[in-house]
């Protein structure tokens, strides 16, 4: 019986591209969707942009132009990389459209009847030098519960812990750098603690795996606090209805977007929305990271409980992606871009790669730079690719392109192949993907020593015939792993149906018989990787844009400080600059905000050169920058950088210029 899924995954946040840690996700969704689908079933895959929050008007305001035009021009661009990599969405759509409004709203109306809205004076972080009440995002400081630095107002990236802003150690706003002060507001708060019992019920029922349901009982032992789901503006997002100011929090609206992008779909294909979302006819499966566990195990239920909407069958999580053993480093070259992975190679290595590496739980994938081109040319080229190479212009060349029947021993081969497919299956089915391509490399293993067994290369100089039936056995197993291979490789399998001369191959077809049958030309599956593409890949990747310390004071004199040395010397990386802006810090005589362009990236810089120069007769200067400088957070703002000048000081400053028709971004000496 065929059966009727929903299945969305994380929504990508809009204010940056794709990268291949979302593709861990996107991947692993799309591979489950892609096996239930060729498994005869019906599966929907809904997604969409997150759109609104803090960090969206934050890149929009320093891309100088409207939140509205940045998430535009980011969906078309998280659209056009995930369908590269051959991500199969139903419908990929916006949190920042018309539905998800409504919906947020419902929502919001029906949580309020049932007296599970409540609203309270807080206590809020406010900068008085930009005259606001700072969102979470604008804050920056010392996590209270794991003392990690520098992280933001509402959750820490260190060790998960949720928080208030007001909570922070050594806050600082973002924008400016000024400590904020606390104010009061009214905030509107979503009183979780009052589904703990049916939160506690859908986890026992199977809603999470065991590990994340151990954690989640660690959650409700605690006690679940009530979520403050408002913000006071400037915000980008949904106003709440009957306020002026006040706006959505976007954790309320962003998972809403899963069932915007559903009724977004269904309203353009003339579907019954009610019937695909809360009727039940269809499974519904969340696919997540295990970051955002406490918003989708808690919160996000507890809203479709008390708006009676209906909560999926299960949240399916897996961990984060580290490369050579670290986290993604930008200074490293292994934060890469998915556009900048697609100039060098081929999607569907990462995509198999991942699936060798994807399991049921939530530990960490590893992806070995080493391992990934290893695996990629030994499997995918020395195995599968090479087992249809090896036969089929064999049989294209000498045997008129046309299979007989099979012998004994090639019956004996296909029957050993597809008694595999039950257990493939199953491993499809529970997200224990790497085991399932083992599997389908023990088979290859198996189907290669049968061609080294029969040696078709040597036959076909003697016995036309019998090296028909051999191949028969071969290209037969070529069809029935591209079968097992079809939910990971949908490309690789698209250019063996055309080879093969067979409709969209699927389980179904894995006991059926090729035989008498003609086939088309061959065409190469893949070619090889050759390490020099990883590493130019990896050294396009590389950012000179370092992060971060402190200035105390640009007033303060500083001791003379420890010695260093020739090599601490040669770490230094002076870059051309220009000065694309300038401008007075108000509050400090001496200091000018400098933005400068290096070519690839920008840089702020506060320069204390004020007595010297007017903010106009710098820009369009060609500078000199010292690019690796780590930023350091001054009274006035933050520092990312030095530009390189001389003198005794006040207006006997002058600073070290270039000529014009140099490059921004070029390296100085």
């Amino acid at each position: 019986m065929e059966r009727k899924i929903i299945v969305t995954s994380a929504l990508i946040y809009a204010n940056a591209p794709v990268h291949i840690g979302h593709l861990v996700e996107s991947i692993q969704t799309d591979v489950w969707v892609r096996f239930q689908k060729a498994n005869g079933n019906q599966c929907l895959y809904f997604c969409a942009d997150d759109t609104h929050g803090t960090p969206v008007m934050i890149s929009a305001k320093k891309a100088g132009i409207s939140p509205e035009q940045l998430i535009d021009r980011v969906h078309s661009q998280h659209l056009s990389d995930l369908k590269e990599f051959h991500i199969g969405f139903d419908n990929y759509y916006t949190t920042h459209s018309p539905e998800n409004k409504q919906l947020s709203e419902l929502f919001y109306s029906r949580l309020n009847e049932k007296g599970s809205i409540v609203k309270r004076e807080v206590e809020q972080s406010y900068c008085p030098k930009c005259d606001m009440f700072l969102p979470d995002r604008f804050i920056r400081g010392t996590c209270p519960k794991c003392k990690s630095e520098n992280q933001y107002g509402d959750s820490c990236d260190s060790c998960g812990s949720i928080y208030q802003s007001t909570e922070l150690i050594n806050p600082a706003c973002a924008t400016c750098g000024a400590e904020p002060v606390r104010k009061t507001s009214i905030h509107y708060f979503f009183k979780l603690a009052d589904y703990q019992n049916q939160l506690k019920e859908i986890v026992s029922a199977g809603y999470t795996g065991k590990s994340v349901a151990n954690k989640l009982e660690e959650w409700f032992s605690a006690g679940l606090r009530d979520w403050d789901i408002s913000r006071d503006g400037p915000y980008f997002g949904f106003k709440i209805p009957g306020e002026e100011n006040k706006f959505f929090y976007v954790w309320l609206d962003a998972p809403i977007g899963y069932v915007a992008s559903c009724k977004n779909y269904c309203d353009k294909n003339e579907l019954d929305f009610e019937n695909l979302w809360n009727s039940g006819d269809y499974e519904l499966y969340h696919f997540i990271g295990k970051d955002i566990v406490y918003f989708h195990a808690l919160f996000w239920p507890a809203m479709l409980l008390g708006a009676d909407f209906r909560v999926a069958d299960k949240l399916f999580v897996h961990g984060f992606l580290n490369v050579n053993g670290k986290k993604m480093s930008k200074s490293k070259g292994t934060f890469i871009k998915a556009a900048t992975y697609l100039k060098y190679l081929d999607p569907e290595f990462l995509r198999y790669y991942y699936a060798a590496k994807l399991t049921d739980g939530i530990e960490d994938i590893e992806l070995s730079v080493d391992d990934f081109v290893g695996r990629t040319n030994s499997e995918l080229v020395g195995k599968f690719a090479n087992l249809a190479s090896r036969s089929i212009p064999m049989l294209t060349g000498k045997l008129d392109s046309t299979l007989g029947e099979l012998d004994g021993d090639g019956k004996t081969l296909i029957e050993n192949l597809t008694a595999a497919k039950k257990a493939i299956m199953e491993n499809y089915e529970s997200l224990k993907f790497s085991a399932a391509v083992r599997q389908i490399n023990a088979l290859a293993d198996e189907a290669n020593r049968y061609v080294e067994q029969n040696q078709p290369w040597a036959m076909v100089k003697t016995d036309l015939e019998k090296t028909r039936t051999v191949l028969t056995a071969i290209i037969n197993a070529v069809r029935i792993l591209t079968i097992y291979l079809k939910p990971i490789l949908p490309k690789y399998a698209e250019k063996v149906e055309k080879i093969l001369n067979v409709e969209n191959l699927k389980f179904a077809d894995a006991e059926k018989l090729l035989v008498n049958h003609k086939i088309n030309k061959f065409e190469r599956l893949f070619e090889r990787i050759d390490k020099k593409q990883v590493e130019k890949m990896i050294e396009e990747s590389k950012d000179n844009c370092q992060p971060a310390a402190e200035i105390k004071n640009e007033d303060s004199i500083e001791p003379i400080a420890e010695e260093c040395t020739i090599d601490d010397f040669a770490k230094i990386d002076m870059r051309i600059a220009k000065v694309l802006k300038a401008e007075s810090v108000e509050g400090a005589d001496k200091l000018l905000r400098l933005q400068l362009d290096l070519g690839n990236c920008q840089k702020e810089v506060l320069a204390g050169i004020a007595k010297a120069y007017k903010p106009d007769e710098l820009v369009g200067k060609i500078v000199v920058c010292l690019a690796n400088l780590k930023p350091r957070k001054m009274k006035f703002g933050v520092s990312e950088g030095m530009i390189l000048a001389a003198g005794p000081g006040g207006k006997d400053i002058f600073v070290l210029s270039a000529d014009s028709g140099v490059k921004p971004g070029q390296r100085v000496g």
